[in-house]
């Protein structure tokens, strides 16, 4: 074989990911909140984009009906960036009557005054247990002791327990380990009572003593709380020599105590969860919109576009603006994209999950996401983007979109099924109700599901029940032995 330098001509096909493709899908993936951030951020690089709450002029908004879908532009990678937006402000609704105007008037309606909802009044900020426990120390301690006392309250946690090794604190403040143990057991004077414990033993034996009822009989039954746990009563009597009725009361003593004292003060706000599609029942069916509320009505600002064009001349500055303008109409269109792709999902989860609407948990159904990918003509990875992340408000409450889909059961007949979520209800529901004199074990649980059309292996139901933090038959009987 001659070897020589050739020229040779071959055709192919593949996906180029534009960096418009790139953005569509990252877009899809993002819940409302931070769609929201990320718009901030196009907007602050972008001075062809505004917000529609701002008066902005002269410029289109977020249009309704895109030629293509968000699954389309990942099957065919092409993007429609030079196309123009432009419609009609006045025939725009998508801020009409929306779920979330709802919410708002729901909650500006009690205030009676025509002022709307009173943010002040869940607003300002609540004493934290360390700043709690740092003003009572620098009222009772000083000098070398105020120190060793703020190195204690750094190490404990939000309940109020003290996880820091002594040893290793006396060594790397330099003092004695028996110094350390003193300022201890002053915070453990302070308030909340039980604050400064090493472990539930010691937390309850605190807050006995605050009330005077630390006696003999009681230090050896908080002595013994693995006992208490397991039930052995029998055991327990003899330990602390009283009769049933003094360990009854020793024992409803105990319940009365706070077991993580800590948690009264205020913790590090959890981000709130805020929902991205509101799901309503209506005489026609169910009505599902995107919640508005939290996104911003954006709009390329072509008046602002005509004034910098004018000047731009031919040059560089001329590219960088046709590439801005190019950039902001991309934006809108993949923006208008997801709201009607995450509505198209969102309906078709309603459809085969209707039951769980119209009755509750009891009623899911098996649902996977291929399921519904077939039934809408998209691909499984675009439903899969679009239900990470993202929360539905509807009259059953607020769920992640990711709730709806889970294994099943096969039904006894061969069909249908319950889903996982279905069968942990049910099975609660049967242990909330069982006779304390008659505690069901996990075989009579398979029984009764099984009388119901859930054929589930006694494993399953055993698995079931743990997920959900119930303890076993012998677990239960004990428990309600002694009243907990």
């Amino acid at each position: 074989m001659a070897l020589a330098p050739r020229l040779d001509l071959r055709q192919s096909q593949s996906l180029v990911m534009t960096p418009q493709l790139q953005q569509a899908i990252r877009l899809l993936a993002l819940s409302n909140l931070e769609l929201e951030a990320a718009i901030a951020e196009e907007m602050a690089n972008n001075p062809l984009l505004a917000d529609a709450g701002e008066g902005s002029e002269a410029a289109a908004p977020l249009t309704s009906d895109a030629a293509t879908s968000t699954d389309q532009l990942l099957e065919a990678g092409v993007s429609a960036a030079a196309d123009t937006l432009d419609v009609d402000l006045a025939a725009d609704t998508f801020h009409h009557d929306s779920g979330s105007d709802a919410l708002w008037e729901g909650a500006s309606s009690g205030s009676g005054d025509g002022e709307g909802f009173d943010f002040d009044s869940v607003g300002g900020q609540a004493l934290s247990l360390r700043d709690h426990l740092l003003a009572q120390a620098g009222e009772t301690l000083g000098g070398p002791a105020l120190g060793i006392a703020t190195a204690l309250i750094e190490s404990i946690d939000e309940a109020g327990y003290c996880d820091a090794d002594l040893t290793d604190l006396a060594m790397r403040l330099g003092v004695a380990r028996a110094r350390v143990e003193d300022v201890l057991h002053v915070i453990q004077t302070f308030d909340p009572t039980g604050v400064g414990a090493r472990d539930l033993a010691e937390c309850l034996a605190l807050q006995a003593k605050e009330v005077d009822r630390y006696d003999p009989c009681m230090a050896r039954l908080i002595d013994n709380l693995d006992l208490l746990a397991k039930g052995q009563v029998a055991q327990l009597k003899r330990l602390c020599g009283v009769d049933d009725e003094d360990l009854a009361d020793m024992i409803r003593e105990l319940r009365g105590y706070d077991p993580k004292p800590g948690l009264r003060f205020a913790r590090d706000e959890a981000t709130p969860v805020v929902p991205d599609v509101f799901v309503r029942r209506t005489v026609s069916g169910w009505s599902v919109e995107i919640n508005s509320a939290t996104l911003p009505r954006l709009l390329v600002n072509r008046r602002y576009y005509a004034e910098l064009s004018a000047g731009a001349g031919k040059g560089p500055g001329k590219a960088w603006l046709q590439e801005r303008l190019a950039s902001a109409n991309w934006l809108v269109k993949a923006l208008d994209q997801r709201q009607q792709t995450i509505i198209k999902v969102t309906q078709e989860i309603v459809r085969q999950q209707e039951g769980y609407f119209l009755y509750g948990v009891g009623a899911l159904r098996p649902l996977t996401l291929r399921q519904v990918a077939d039934a809408i003509s998209m691909h499984e990875s675009t439903v899969s983007r679009v239900t990470s992340n993202k929360y539905v408000h509807s009259p059953r409450g607020l769920n992640e979109l990711k709730y709806f889909f889970s294994s099943g059961v096969m039904g006894s007949d061969g069909e249908g099924g319950m889903s996982a979520e279905a069968v942990k209800s049910r099975i609660r529901a049967l242990i909330e109700a069982e006779d304390p004199k008659a505690i069901l074990s996990d075989d009579t649980l398979v029984e009764m599901l099984g009388k119901e059309g859930c054929e589930i292996a006694r494993r399953t139901v055993a698995k079931y029940r743990e997920a959900m933090g119930i303890g076993s038959s012998v677990q239960r009987r004990r428990a309600k032995a002694i009243g907990m």
